[in-house]
């Protein structure tokens, strides 16, 4: 009869050839990346064993990679996210190829912003609910959705509204509104992260629009017309909107034949005119200056300084009439030739005065 003692290690006997240890030895130390949980075993192959069974041999293998590999992530710090264990993988060691660049971290939107400003934690809701109507569980969102009332044949008029208003259409037209308000929040979110403007067209709702933009808005509001605008009317003192594409006009192909015979000689007449057109004071400012460009480059040559000057140059030591002693060195208004400092200039003249 067995004893307890055979009955235990019997049942430990079983369950240690159902589950293998943790602990795997290795002759050479496989190399781990946990950021890409991955596992190189260099060790060598043990043939016999691989050509007995290739199967079960693989297998073993991989468990013992994958064992050693839990093991090496149960070692870093853990923390608790929503009734659940998370572990932070370290940075990669190993580069492997991508087809495209990492996704960037999207920015937060305006309401996370202020959810992390003042605490409040986002509450995650169940997918399935109670539907009233069949007494079953469905899901929240999608085919089949609880509480679903765009399958209502009837929908009662409430007492404060037009009882010729259709209810169906204003139930869509709302249902419409809701998902034009979701897109333009969502435009607004990436335009906000990106120091960009909201994409569209005409007036999109803003604080404080500005006057181009109101002036846009009720261009594009005229021409949405069925007639585009043609017999709407203006308002009194109503200025035409600023840069708005004007709509090209084309001639008629068959209606006004002179009009068309004076345009057809005229492309005649600008082909057979072989002489341009010639600009007089255009011609003639250009003539004077490649002449100033080459009287510069001729004083270059020579090796002379290009000064700037009104008049011709003055002679050096020119006696004359000594006019307040600009040409010789005399005193006085006439100079009578003696040498001496004049006012204005310092050569030396030598001149006979009158």
């Amino acid at each position: 009869m067995a004893t307890v003692e055979d009955v235990l290690e019997s049942v430990t006997q079983k369950q240690a050839s159902k589950y293998k240890t943790i602990e795997v030895q290795k002759d050479i130390e496989p190399q781990l990346d946990l950021g890409n949980l991955l596992t190189v075993d260099q060790n060598p192959l043990e043939l016999k064993k691989f050509r007995a069974d290739k199967e079960a041999y693989l297998k073993s293998q991989a468990r013992d990679n994958t064992q050693l590999l839990f093991n090496a992530i149960w070692k870093l710090p853990t923390e608790r996210v929503e009734e659940a264990i998370c572990v932070k993988l370290p940075e990669t060691t190993t580069v492997l190829p991508r087809e495209k660049p990492i996704p960037k971290a999207k920015p937060p939107t305006r309401w996370e912003q202020y959810a992390l400003l003042k605490g409040i934690q986002k509450r995650k809701k169940g997918r399935m609910v109670w539907d009233e109507e069949s007494k079953e569980w469905r899901p929240r969102w999608g085919y089949k959705r609880a509480n679903d009332d765009t399958k209502d044949w009837v929908i009662e008029v409430p007492g404060n509204a037009d009882p010729n208003e259709d209810q169906f259409e204003k139930r869509m037209k709302a249902k419409k509104e809701r998902i034009a308000k979701n897109e333009l929040q969502r435009l607004r979110n990436i335009a906000r992260a990106t120091k960009s403007k909201v994409p569209g067209v005409g007036l999109t709702p803003t604080e404080k629009p500005s006057k181009e933009e109101v002036g846009l808005a009720l261009h594009l509001a005229k021409k949405s017309t069925a007639s585009l605008g043609k017999f709407t009317e203006k308002l009194p003192k109503e200025k035409e909107a600023k840069h708005v594409g004007k709509k090209r006009k084309f001639e008629p192909a068959i209606g006004d034949f002179k009009k068309e015979k004076e345009q057809q000689l005229n492309i005649i007449n600008v082909m057979e005119n072989k002489k341009p057109k010639l600009d007089i004071t255009k011609a003639v400012n250009r003539v004077i200056i490649q002449q100033d460009q080459d009287a510069s480059d001729e004083r270059r040559k020579r090796g002379g300084k290009v000064k700037n000057r009104r008049g011709p140059p003055r002679k050096k030591g020119a006696g004359g009439f000594g006019k307040k002693g600009k040409a010789g060195k005399g005193k006085g208004q006439k100079g009578m030739g003696g040498k001496g400092k004049g006012k204005m200039g310092k050569g030396k003249g030598k001149g006979k005065g009158r």
